[in-house]
């Protein structure tokens, strides 16, 4: 999987843990603990994704 492949389908993920945290946040009865978790998970996502684009720029400058 190219670079690209793999940081669009990382995007994706971090997309749809958005939806699902936003679709929680409607209901009356928040699930905490499932909502720090999606959370948690959308930031690791986030974490991910600047790292492998911090790694291209680098090796697209040298």
């Amino acid at each position: 999987m190219s670079l690209e492949n793999h940081l669009t389908a990382l995007e994706q993920r971090h997309d749809a843990l958005d939806r699902e945290i936003e679709k929680s946040l409607m209901h009356p009865a928040i699930d905490e603990l499932k909502l720090a978790e999606l959370k948690r998970r959308k930031l690791q996502l986030k974490d991910e994704i600047a790292k492998l684009r911090g790694e291209s720029a680098f090796s697209t400058i040298h």
